[in-house]
């Protein structure tokens, strides 16, 4: 048990990172198998939120990088966080959790210096609302 809670919280890690993944369909998969939707909560949301905050240090600490080829997002892609997040403000860091505009989002929060413990109270209540859904669900489903 303890060891699929390290997994979770490793691969929800590196899912909210600019690296390609997804964490719900394991955190379900585990819901399935019998494991606790409270331990596997927590260490989904925070796996998930920890992940996102390494995207905020590279907007805040690496976007000087932003041309080079390895660099994990666009200027478009961020161009378009950036407007996402002019249009919203700090409260669209709430929804840092959908696809697509979710990572680059927490990049520009990085690039333009959201405080840090905002920024983890908004990031991390969306994805612990988002995880707890994700657990719900796999348990009405009676898998």
């Amino acid at each position: 048990m303890l060891s699929s809670l390290w997994w979770i919280f490793l691969i929800s890690l590196l899912s909210a990172t600019l690296l390609p993944g997804g964490s719900e369909v394991l955190v379900a998969a585990q819901v399935c198998l019998g494991s606790s939707g409270l331990l596997l909560w927590l260490a989904a949301t925070v796996g998930n939120t920890l992940g996102s905050f390494v995207n905020w240090g590279l907007g805040r600490f690496l976007l000087h990088y932003e041309d080079r080829r390895w660099f994990p997002i666009k200027p478009q892609q961020r161009l378009r966080a950036e407007e996402w997040f002019k249009r919203w403000g700090r409260w669209s860091l709430f929804f840092a959790w959908l696809p697509v505009v979710g990572d680059p989002l927490t990049l520009v929060a990085g690039v333009l210096r959201v405080h840090w413990l905002t920024f983890l109270l908004l990031v991390g209540a969306g994805k612990a609302l988002r995880y707890a859904l994700v657990i719900g669900l796999a348990g009405l489903a009676g898998c």
